[in-house]
């Protein structure tokens, strides 16, 4: 499968990742991570299935399941808990030493479907600083914003 060039050079800079760490973007992974980075919304495991069908005719849904979690923990996609979808985190790819898993928060808009991930140390900090008030020691913070986006408010 075919991506634009910007796509192409974030696929690119992910296997130099993947190989800095000691792992390998295998062609599937690198096409199911191309296909969350070229979807205009989250995309979910069966929708990729599908796409991923018209070049590998024997693609099951554990092949698809299994690439997802490799990129989930090498922090290149993201999921929406609350869309049971994918989407590719914007700053994976651009810094070698980039923090993953990292704090997100999604900007989910009711109205057209689009979620833009944002990045608020604020929010991390204020929920990392509750949790250690209840004696609790979080792993990973995820929080999901429900709303309309500026151009459907418009």
């Amino acid at each position: 499968m075919t991506f634009s060039p910007e796509i192409e050079a974030r696929l690119d800079a992910a296997a130099r990742l993947c190989s800095q760490q000691g792992a390998t973007l295998t062609p599937l992974r690198r096409e199911v991570l191309g296909l969350v980075l070229a979807s205009d919304q989250p995309i979910g495991a069966y929708a990729l299935l599908d796409h991923l069908r018209r070049s590998r005719a024997t693609a099951a849904p554990p092949t698809v399941y299994r690439a997802l979690e490799f990129l989930l923990e090498r922090g290149f996609v993201h999921k929406v808990e609350r869309l049971n979808a994918f989407i590719g985190c914007p700053s994976a790819t651009d810094h070698a030493g980039h923090d993953h898993p990292h704090a997100v928060q999604f900007l989910i808009c009711t109205c057209c479907g689009r979620v833009t991930e944002t990045e608020d140390e604020g929010i991390a900090s204020a929920i990392a600083r509750a949790a250690e008030r209840a004696g609790f020691r979080h792993t990973r913070a995820t929080v999901e914003i429900e709303g309309v986006c500026r151009a459907c408010a418009g």
